[in-house]
């Protein structure tokens, strides 16, 4: 046996996986190497998140072999491929939130002694992960408490918990701050260190490469390409992921901006959990009907509070927020809705979608009354309204009638953003609108956001991905610690923008 098979920990062998009538993953061939991180490219849609079940024990394929450590295996469930040393962290958060960050750790695996939970050594082990992953909370802490960046984090020490042998990753930074991001790829050469593999999924592609060993791209459900580090770059994984066709366009021309439809005075957020410190602190902004404003900025910057605050989920401290030359006081959310402002949440799984709904009933959600006649729903206008909706975002969903959770996280976000849009708003806020879904969903986003604007919306959308700054955005402000420290037209130079957020910029 060859050098190279020796270090194969785990081999996947003509993975077919079914459901119905389409075929999911079509002779799936992969190798998971000994101490490497595999990274795994491809669209929303091409089968990675379905092959990763499948090795974690979540699916079973519908034919095809998988050999663990050089025998035949096959996982009935997740107990069983963690038995086996296998562990998955998945895109969504699957946290409890009202409970301790030591009771997620352990959740279903409690350690026990004399038929009692031994919360004193789940405290121990719990800090010493805590202390591993450079999170500086206690393992008392609710979950819930904490910012979604550190939620990730305790999934990740979750799954490292189980002292794993081959663990994946699916989107594990798509959350994390830049500083956290260096505190995983830190961990991660950790545990390349110690023998564990890893299979790394990113959106995030710049940012795989700095950690991948061996790239494999899955397009349609097939393997499309592969190759070690040293034989790939960037322009190689976008080329066998999606062509060539991959710009996130440019700012939309050919119209004037109206009036300002949105402007925020001296806007002040404080920290829920320190009643002292700003979060937002006197931030003044306006943005005019058909403009598209970027508000750029690392986690902590004051970006989604910022937005929240126009929309009316955060508690605002001081300052006025006017919409249409009209101040808003204490209006609530629904009513904020009603005026023309929609928000589009960061977590779209929590906060800008209902799972137990079918596709179309998340579209209407928002509209409602739009087909209610005295107090009755009209099932015909809301079809048709949600026949409407996903051709105007295009939506790649069968019917209406379909499970929102059966969408890609593209797709669902075009859901999201199609809710939001079916309340005809003057303007629309998008918190981080790409998080999660691959480049070529990001370029449809992209492309819905800037045909809004060219119908007169203005557009405010926040991102921590310095690289979308320079789509579709006519003005790019830069926010740092709760202050705008810059701003930028779409002709600025990568660096400066970097730096006028206080990002370490690469020499």
């Amino acid at each position: 046996m060859n050098t190279v098979l020796q270090d194969v920990v785990l081999e996947a062998h003509g993975i077919v996986k079914n459901y119905g009538g389409t075929r999911a993953l079509k002779g799936v061939e992969f190798q998971i190497h000994r101490g490497e991180v595999t990274t795994l490219f491809g669209e929303n849609g091409a089968g990675k998140s379905t092959l990763m079940k499948i090795l974690s024990g979540v699916e079973q394929p519908t034919s095809g072999q998988i050999v663990l450590e050089g025998r035949p295996v096959s996982f009935a469930n997740t107990n069983d491929a963690r038995d086996n040393g296998i562990a998955i962290i998945h895109q969504e958060l699957s946290l409890a939130p009202n409970l301790s960050v030591r009771d997620n750790i352990f959740l279903g695996r409690e350690i026990t002694r004399g038929g009692q939970v031994d919360y004193a050594e789940e405290n121990r082990q719990t800090a010493a992960l805590l202390e591993e992953m450079r999170l500086d909370v206690a393992p008392s802490t609710p979950v819930g408490n904490l910012r979604v960046g550190q939620q990730q984090i305790v999934e990740i020490a979750r799954a490292l918990s189980i002292d794993a042998r081959i663990l994946i990753m699916d989107e594990p930074t798509s959350a994390l701050a830049a500083k956290e991001v260096q505190i995983l790829f830190g961990i991660i050469e950790d545990l390349k260190a110690r023998g564990v593999s890893l299979v790394y999924i990113s959106h995030h592609l710049e940012e795989a490469l700095k950690v991948t060993d061996h790239a494999v791209v899955l397009r349609d459900g097939a393997m499309t390409a592969s190759g070690r580090r040293e034989e790939i770059d960037l322009p190689w994984i976008v080329r066998h992921m999606v062509g060539d066709n991959y710009d996130l366009g440019s700012p939309p021309e050919g119209y004037e901006f109206g009036d300002q439809v949105l402007e925020i005075e001296d806007l002040v957020v404080m920290d829920p959990e320190n009643a002292e410190r700003a979060v937002v602190d006197h931030l003044s902004l306006t943005v005019r009907a058909g403009e598209i404003v970027c508000l750029y900025g690392l986690m902590g910057a004051g970006r989604t509070e910022t937005l929240e605050a126009v929309a009316g989920r955060g508690d605002v401290a001081g300052g006025r927020i006017r919409y249409q030359g009209e101040e808003l006081a204490r209006e609530s959310i629904r009513e904020r809705l009603a005026r023309g402002i929609g928000l589009v949440p960061e977590d779209r799984q929590r906060d800008g979608l209902v799972q137990t709904m079918s596709v179309g009933e998340n579209l209407t959600l928002a509209s409602i009354k739009q087909f209610l006649t005295r107090g009755f729903t009209s099932r015909r206008k809301e079809r048709a309204l949600a026949e409407k909706l996903i051709r105007d975002v295009t939506v790649k969903a069968e019917s209406p009638a379909i499970e929102i959770g059966a969408l890609s996280g593209g797709n669902q976000q075009k859901v999201v953003i199609g809710k939001v849009a079916a309340t005809r708003p003057g303007v629309m806020l998008l918190d981080e609108p790409s998080r999660g879904i691959d480049i070529g969903a990001k370029a449809e986003v992209f492309a819905l956001l800037a045909d809004r604007a060219r119908q007169g919306v203005g557009i405010v959308f926040s991102t921590s991905e310095v690289e979308e700054c320079f789509g579709i955005a006519h003005r790019i402000v830069v926010l740092r610690r709760g202050q705008i420290s810059a701003e930028f037209g779409p002709d600025a130079v990568k660096a400066d923008v970097m730096a006028a957020s206080g990002e370490a910029v690469d020499s």
